[in-house]
């Protein structure tokens, strides 16, 4: 999982402009741009209440909430709320708005969908295939790093299992993606006490000289103190970032502790460090560190980077704050290769009436190099493939086609999330919703959208078949997931199944992402709010519109 830079998407207002042209059934869907100004359907609109599974109701008129801003930019330490893909964290909610939004239309499933879709649901909390994906994916393929023949293997594993599995119109695409080995690590308190530590090498740092680095040892609290010291103080020191990763449902604990894995080493560079170290962006108390994505930034020198496990990350804070003068050695052997060929995996469900309309549910194939992967992202993986097909094993096929894709290189820059926009362009407007599965294995707790306001009663009826399974209502400022960036910013609407992330970041990125993490009946829950959705969205008569990111003001 990573967070990419995204333009800080917020809510959805009406924009005067003309559509493109509509696809094959969606004549006359709005066309939205985003903006932090306008409202949401978060809370303050009445939940539905518990009832009995497929009774019918009536459609509310009802006011949407005002959200809170959101902070936009590459990174931000607030990211809204949606978070499948890593882009997360809470939205409040304000007063109702007056005058700005018209009250959902009435829009209900059918009967016949509304039933099937709970039949989905039911049926999958007695027992799904996902577990059985997850540990044939992480025992026959293992870690699964971006280039390396590990991620080769994922894809045979990915082509083979779609096809045994009954998927039609399997196939791959190829996909160019950076090619980084970590290589051997080691780091160590050299003064006042020495002490070997366990740290592992951030994704895509250059290595030391072979001797390593020793350096004295420079501590701040995270990036805004970094930029307050001297660099006088900084130069040819080892800036070490103490920054501490919240526990929390949502993952906003990590999103505002992440920037400073992204962006630690080039800032900490430019006031002329020789190397830094982070405390592992995690939640855990393991001695194992916590690796992931920094960036380095052009024409500023290139620095080593590694994140001490937290325990450590503990032991080194305590002899700084001894008082003695700390010097540390750190030695890693991580290298760049030339770029090497990957590929997207993609098998379909075929729609019975409209299969160009596409219902499109992804999931990232790789990993980092430390686990086997299981819950980043073998469980998203064995999510939406199991969804995916307990529909098309229905009699009767839902009307549009839904299309599993699972995307190469998430984690080291997005290679695959970005190919399949490209390569697929023409069709996007087709796309009728997009979906994520990439926070673990948690059960969902709540349905955010990034729609039209029209479509409103589409997604509260939505709603109504994950509420029995424990899912709240969110807001309509979801941002799908990490590899639907792209295709949000085409316009492609895009729903969010947000996943309890409370303890997945206690094993994200580290060696301890293997299988048994993965719990099978927290699997069967998940399938079964992505099986009654995505049969859903696919069957129903309307569409969400086009929703398009608001272009940031001019300077």
């Amino acid at each position: 999982m990573s967070i990419p830079a995204s333009p800080g998407l917020a809510s959805i207002v009406q924009r005067p402009a003309a559509r493109p042209s509509s696809p094959a059934g969606a004549a006359g869907s709005p066309v939205v741009s985003v903006d932090a100004t306008a409202p949401s359907h978060a809370a303050g609109v009445p939940g539905p209440a518990p009832e009995r599974a497929g009774a019918r109701r009536r459609p509310a008129a009802t006011a949407f909430t005002a959200a809170a801003l959101i902070a936009a930019g590459a990174l931000a330490a607030a990211v809204p709320a949606g978070a499948q893909g890593g882009r997360i964290g809470p939205t409040p909610a304000g007063p109702p708005p007056e005058g700005t939004v018209p009250p959902p239309t009435a829009q209900l499933l059918g009967d016949e969908v509304e039933a099937t879709a709970v039949a989905l649901r039911d049926a999958a909390v007695k027992g799904t295939k996902a577990w059985s994906l997850v540990s044939s994916l992480t025992t026959e393929v293992g870690p699964r790093p971006a280039g390396s023949p590990g991620d080769r293997r994922a894809v045979a594993w990915a082509v083979r299992t779609l096809q045994e599995l009954g998927f039609s119109n399997v196939h791959t695409e190829k996909v160019m993606v950076p090619h980084w080995e970590r290589g051997a690590e080691a780091g160590e308190i050299v003064a006042p006490y020495p002490q070997p530590v366990a740290l592992t090498a951030l994704g895509g740092s250059v290595a030391t000289p072979a001797g390593g680095i020793e350096a004295p040892v420079v501590e701040v609290a995270g990036l805004e103190a970094l930029d307050h010291l001297e660099a006088a103080k900084v130069k040819g020191a080892i800036v070490f970032f103490n920054t501490r990763t919240d526990r929390t449902r949502d993952g906003s604990g990590y999103a505002k502790a992440v920037p400073v894995r992204v962006s630690g080493a080039a800032r900490a560079a430019k006031l002329g460090a020789a190397a830094v170290l982070i405390r592992s962006i995690g939640t855990d108390s393991n001695r194992l560190p916590h690796t992931g994505t920094q960036l380095y930034e052009k024409g500023v020198a290139k620095i080593p980077a590694a994140a001490l496990s937290n325990p450590d990350a503990d032991l080194l804070a305590a002899e700084i704050a001894g008082g003695k003068p700390v010097r540390f050695r750190l030695n890693l052997a991580s290298r760049s290769l030339p770029a090497a060929e990957s590929a997207n995996v993609i098998g379909e469900i075929p729609g019975r009436e409209k299969p160009e309309e596409i219902v499109l549910l992804g999931a990232h194939l790789d990993s980092w190099d430390l686990g086997t992967g299981a819950i980043d992202d073998g469980t998203g993986c064995a999510i939406v493939i199991e969804a995916a097909r307990r529909i098309g094993e229905l009699k009767t096929r839902p009307r549009r086609t839904v299309r599993v894709v699972l995307f190469a290189n998430e984690e080291f820059g997005l290679s695959g999330a970005e190919a399949y926009a490209k390569a697929h362009a023409k069709e996007l407007p087709r796309h009728i919703v997009a979906l994520e599965s990439d926070l673990g294995q948690g059960r969902i707790w709540r349905l955010e959208s990034r729609v039209t306001l029209e479509s409103m009663g589409w997604v509260r009826d939505l709603h109504r078949l994950v509420f029995p399974i424990g899912a709240g209502s969110g807001t309509n400022q979801g941002e799908g997931g990490a590899d639907l960036v792209p295709l949000e910013r085409a316009g492609v609407p895009s729903l969010s199944l947000l996943q309890d992330a409370t303890a997945y970041f206690d094993f994200h990125h580290t060696a301890n992402d293997t299988l048994d993490k993965a719990n099978p009946r927290d699997l069967d829950y998940n399938v079964a709010a992505w099986s009654a959705v995505a049969y859903a969205v696919a069957e129903m008569p309307g569409d969400f519109g086009r929703v398009f990111p608001k272009p940031p003001p001019k300077p």
